[in-house]
């Protein structure tokens, strides 16, 4: 995928990546595969943390895929927090699974189930359409596969990050993990492994030298251990703010309103773990992090390729039909002030959450969310990544 840069803008980017990546090395980013880069269309001007989830889904993993719905949002809600320099991080997540027994069996035994994205919704979506069966697990193919596939781009300031998360051998299959490790490492890719069982158990299945051959976190975790979801005083005055935020969103174009529905429906599943997870999902939703521009006008109003000049009448909503374009944009910006109003006001909201949680539980007991939050940090700071939660 090419970018292209005006003259200042190429400046500004080159500053900002010395600015960043002052202590780190530029490493050959080529890719030397035979399988075709599916690429995405989201372009992101900012670094970047994207993330490769590579969930094994045979018939044991029910607790893991459990832990990865139901935490999605706290691990959101974390890493909006990242700064690289003096600019926020985009968010990108893909998604595979492997080792099920209903997958292509010529594949591996593995899908992309959904391509390097920072559609949040989209990411939740495709968590919950995951089911368990089978299977055999490949470990060394599923990673060439997300190394060969996904588009990771050659910007050294953005961190590239795989986990995979299984309990078998991480020797099976005709695809050396060796072999996928040299790769990763080739590309900046970092390799984190998630043994989902006993910790000497998973160094002696050598998932523990896979995350050592690309300078990754080894980790262990009880994949069926419940999610601890902690309440505050704060919870349902912060889900209000979420019903009042929900209708600020203006769906536009041919998807906007199946999009909105989907909206409505990762609210759902969210709420399916309990009050408090639906809470950290209103959270991610009133942060950075939460953007709708493909569907929704007050989102896409801020892109630099939106006009209103190019607003047909059948990409609005009943509300909008007939009205001028000064309407339109009058109707748009009181939208994003209400947005905007609620936003700070969840953002509050949540800071006297964190603290009432963080008073009560010192040490997090959630497998998954501790593992990758602690690799991420762990990582990012080798790029001088900060967390900054003023």
């Amino acid at each position: 995928m090419k970018t292209l840069f005006k003259p200042l803008a190429l400046l500004f980017c080159l500053a900002s990546i010395y600015a960043c990546n002052a202590n780190t090395k530029t490493k050959n980013q080529d890719l030397a595969t035979t399988e075709t880069i599916i690429k995405t269309t989201f372009k992101a001007k900012n670094p970047a943390i994207k993330v490769a989830l590579l969930l094994d889904t045979s018939n044991s993993m029910d607790g893991l895929i459990d832990q990865a719905k139901a935490q999605l949002w706290q691990i959101v809600n974390e890493l909006s927090y990242a700064k690289c320099g003096d600019e926020s991080p985009n968010l990108k997540i893909a998604l595979y699974e492997y080792g099920n027994d209903n997958l292509n069996a010529e594949e591996g035994y593995l899908r992309q189930v959904i391509a390097f994205s920072d559609d949040l919704d989209e990411i939740s979506k495709s968590l919950f359409s995951l089911t368990t069966n089978g299977g055999n697990e490949y470990c060394g193919k599923v990673i060439t596969s997300a190394l060969n596939q996904l588009d990771w781009g050659k910007n050294t300031d953005d961190l590239k990050l795989i986990f995979i998360a299984g309990n078998e051998p991480y020797t099976q299959g005709q695809v050396s993990y060796r072999d996928a490790s040299k790769l990763a490492h080739k590309n900046d890719v970092t390799v984190n492994t998630i043994f989902c069982g006993d910790f000497n158990q998973g160094i002696s299945n050598y998932w523990k030298d896979g995350a050592d051959l690309t300078h990754g976190n080894y980790m262990a975790i009880n994949h069926n251990q419940a999610t601890v979801h902690v309440a505050s005083p704060y919870d349902d005055k912060i889900l209000e703010l979420n019903k009042k935020l929900n209708k600020t969103y203006v769906a536009y174009g041919k998807n906007g309103q199946a999009k909105m529905e989907m909206q409505a429906n990762q609210d759902s599943n969210a709420m399916s773990y309990n009050k408090a997870n639906a809470v950290s999902r209103t959270v991610s939703k009133s942060s950075r992090l939460y953007k709708n521009s493909s569907w929704d006008l007050v989102d896409a109003e801020k892109e630099e390729s939106f006009s209103y000049d190019e607003l047909k009448s059948k990409q609005l909503p009943q509300e909008l039909k007939g009205k001028s374009k000064a309407e339109i944009k009058t109707y748009v910006q009181k939208k994003r002030k209400e947005r905007e109003t609620l936003q700070q006001a969840i953002a509050e909201l949540n800071i006297k959450r964190r603290n009432h949680i963080a008073n009560k539980t010192k040490n997090s007991e959630n497998g998954l969310e501790n593992a990758l939050i602690k690799a991420i940090k762990k990582q990012a700071e080798q790029k001088n990544y900060k967390w900054d939660r003023s």
